[in-house]
């Protein structure tokens, strides 16, 4: 754990600059708004340790796997999220010296991020080799209120001479992926435009295609007044911008402002690309930087108002859950369908930045209940759109007949992820979005969804599971071999019992809505039939054989569920008699020893229990909880959430808040010290869901929302924003009990707390104390 960020509400605060922590602070204060996003890089040059980012939604690059040896169904590629055109470089160069962090001594720094604005604030004071000091004021920030324009305000002040300092500013699209199988550059040039005061880029990723471009002007001026410097112009193959030669005086404030816009052949034809380009720059030069400013400042406004969640008395934890939000907020805002949620969002590479199960489990449920309904949809339309390659991807390995697998990592549909036991083996991931599309309508109650859309996807999934069980003799019964579960220190095992459990769940949620809509819409059900081409006897049949007959592994002496064939054979030991020199494991062990150890990654068992809790009584959580809790280090993102959940349900308060308070700070404090490669965005929606689902208990069934909270001690109350089938109410628990207010000024909300139903009327509040 790294503890050196201040404690605040609504800011983050980083006091004093430690080179060791840079690249963990680059991902901790970087900006995005769902069109693109940038890592907390300096603007000026900076030799020491930098992962430099600047990441465009969508724009990606197929590089080539890189692997140990072939096998057959390896995807050929790795699906990259491209590090793009750098916008932000202001470099100085004071004299013959160049302004370095690095080199330089640093009399003061203080680097900002304001999450209730948007916007990344950086001070610094510095004394160069040759004794000569200068201040520096920096603020940026990539708006929200126009998702095509970003800004950055530089302010250089000499302390302690006068002078002719020089600035470099400009568009650079000569840079690399840090992560690059084969050290490639994946752009090539395109145009370089320099017309009038504005500056344009565009380079062109290869392979794939997309354009990116990038365009800037900028303004000068001397304490607080407008004037023009000295300018010529910088040209290179990949690189436009100017060099300034500006005199100064001792105490003279020289602020320089850079108005950028950002557009990608994703949302503009590449021969507009230019044209709309001018016209987005052209669109800001009758307002000022402030102007800009104050609309991303509003637009920030309105999104907090929709998804904050207030906790009081508890200001590590407060900090850290606006910090989730923030991040989340400004990664996916769900206006396209063709986009979604890499694990690192636009702070970092690891992972390709391409879509995970995690967006199905974690990041559904956030988006559902903050949001309008039409952002969750548009997260399952990206996977109904994906349903085709999830068929070819089935091919690849062998099934047929409409069998869809959906992909482990992917950014157009098609697999690409290449670590066998992963690729071949996590097939769970089936699962979870068949799961979120039961999730999305029970929460909408959007019905048609399923007629239009969500039937194809469950029948495809349903297929899948068909094929990949087998009859076992020995133990009459059906059985899923080589699996790989949530928990990935476990590799290729047989009958993984969550697997086992939601292949049987996918089944039969898939035969059940096929009933209702028989019932429900004929006409839907028979169009149904014919596009999917069902046998609705024969495979329904084979479906609920099946379900019938599956085996799923259990200890009845211990009365838990065995997250797999031969769990018991492992030494048990427990997570409390780990020296805590050897965490985290997969930094200290070896593979092998990993996976012969008994510990746990990540929710596993505990996974389905969660998913499924409605099947299972409070006796038989509480065995398996505490039987793999106790055996779970917690060194994937999306563990502790899940455990905090499964805690507050069994009123293991203290338990809850550790796991919540592990999974809201994970990388604000550096749990796993891996921060510097990026935030662990998806998992950011479990810190939300470890709130309202864990201490709130918020449930949905039938049409009313379900509340069973607790209060953590450490709190004094805590209140959050919900969006349920168009109506918003805040729901604010204390000591005294739940107030509920309905924003909604037509229809009424129906309320369980406390085991009593409630009605609140449109435009109204109720509260609610527990009588017990």
């Amino acid at each position: 754990m790294k503890e050196y960020l201040k404690g605040d509400e609504w800011n983050i605060v980083e006091e004093g600059f430690n080179p060791d922590f840079n690249k963990i602070s680059e991902s901790i204060f970087s900006l995005g708004n769902g069109r693109f996003g940038q890592r907390a890089n300096f603007e000026e040059f900076y030799s020491g340790e930098s992962l430099q980012g600047n990441y465009v939604a969508g724009v990606y690059y197929p590089d080539k796997t890189k692997v140990g040896w072939w096998k057959n169904g390896y995807p050929e590629y790795f699906a990259k999220v491209l590090n793009s055109i750098n916008w932000i470089e202001i470099d100085i160069k004071v004299g013959d010296e160049r302004l370095d962090l690095a080199t330089s001594k640093i009399l003061d720094f203080k680097r900002t991020l304001h999450m209730k604005e948007g916007y990344l604030e950086r001070q610094a004071s510095v004394q160069l080799p040759s004794g000569k000091q200068v201040k520096i004021h920096a603020q940026r920030f990539c708006s929200i209120a126009n998702d095509r324009l970003a800004a950055v305000q530089y302010t250089v002040t000499p302390l302690n001479f006068d002078g002719t300092i020089e600035v470099s500013l400009g568009l650079d699209g000569d840079v690399r992926n840090a992560d690059a199988n084969y050290d490639e550059h994946f752009w090539e040039p395109v145009t370089r435009v320099e017309q009038d005061d504005c500056r344009y880029l565009t380079m062109r990723t290869k392979k794939t295609a997309f354009d990116v471009s990038t365009a800037f002007y900028y303004r000068a001026y001397r304490n607080g007044t407008l004037f023009q410097p000295v300018a010529e112009s910088l040209t290179r193959e990949q690189y436009v911008g100017y060099k300034l030669q500006i005199d100064v005086r001792e105490g003279e404030e020289i602020t320089l402002c850079k108005i950028i816009a950002l557009l990608s052949s994703l949302n503009v034809a590449k021969d507009d690309l230019f044209n709309e380009s001018q016209a987005a720059l052209a669109s800001t030069k009758a307002n000022s930087y402030d102007d800009l400013f104050m609309d991303h400042k509003r637009a920030w406004i309105k999104k907090w108002a929709e998804s904050d969640l207030v906790i009081k008395g508890d200001i590590s934890a407060q900090q850290a859950i606006r910090f989730n939000i923030f991040q989340l907020n400004q990664t996916y805002t769900g206006e396209d369908p063709r986009l979604n949620i890499g694990p690192k969002g636009f702070t970092g590479e690891k992972y390709g930045g391409a879509t995970h199960w995690d967006t199905e489990a974690y990041c559904i449920p956030y988006y559902l209940r903050t949001a309008d309904s039409r952002v969750a949809k548009n997260l399952l339309l990206y996977r109904y759109h994906h349903l085709q390659k999830a068929i070819e991807n089935g091919e690849k390995l062998g099934f047929t007949d409409g069998a869809a697998l959906y992909p482990m990592v992917t950014m157009n549909g098609e697999e690409c992820h290449n670590e066998w036991e992963i690729t071949f083996e996590e097939i769970h991931r089936n699962g979870s979005i068949a799961y979120a599309i039961y999730n999305y309508v029970n929460y909408t109650g959007d019905r048609r969804y399923l007629a239009d859309y969500g039937m194809d996807v469950l029948i495809a999934i349903a297929r899948f599971w068909k094929q990949r069980v087998n009859w076992s003799e020995e133990k009459q019964a059906y059985v899923i071999l080589g699996v790989t579960g949530p928990n990935e220190y476990e590799n290729n095992v047989n009958n993984n019992w969550y697997t086992n459990t939601i292949a049987i769940w996918c089944m039969k949620y898939t035969m059940e809505v096929l009933r209702e809509l028989e019932a429900e819409s004929p006409s839907d059900y028979q169009n149904i039939l014919v596009r999917t081409q069902l046998d609705i006897e024969r495979e329904t049949g084979d479906w609920k054989q099946i379900v019938d007959r599956m085996y799923l592994p259990e200890n009845k002496e211990l009365g838990i569920f065995l997250q797999q064939d031969g769990f018991m054979d492992k030494e048990q030991t427990l997570v409390s008699d780990l020296d805590s020199k050897h965490r985290p494991l997969n930094q200290h062990w070896s593979w092998d020893r990993i996976l012969r150890s008994v510990f746990i990654k990540q929710a596993d068992v505990l996974q389905g229990l969660y998913f499924f809790e409605d099947q299972f009584d409070l006796e038989t959580i509480r065995r398996n909880f505490d039987f793999y809790e106790s055996r779970t280090v917690h060194e994937s993102s999306l563990s502790p959430c899940v455990h905090a959940i499964l805690a507050a349900k069994l009123n293991k308060e203290d338990k809850a808040y550790d796991l919540y308070f592990r999974t809201a700070r994970l990388d604000l404090d550096d749990y796993n010290n891996d921060t510097e490669d990026g935030l662990h965005i998806t998992s950011m929606a479990g810190t939300w869901m470890s709130v309202v689902e864990g201490f709130a208990g918020m449930r949905v069934r039938g049409n009313s929302v379900y509340f069973s909270p607790m209060l953590p001690k450490q709190w004094d109350s805590y209140s959050f924003m919900m969006n349920f089938r168009d109506i918003v109410f805040q729901v604010e628990i204390s000591s005294e009990g739940i107030k509920v207010s309905n924003t909604n000024a037509e229809k009424d909300l129906s309320v369980h707390a406390f085991n009593r139903y409630h009605e609140v009327k449109a435009s109204s509040q109720i509260k609610i104390v527990n009588k017990q």
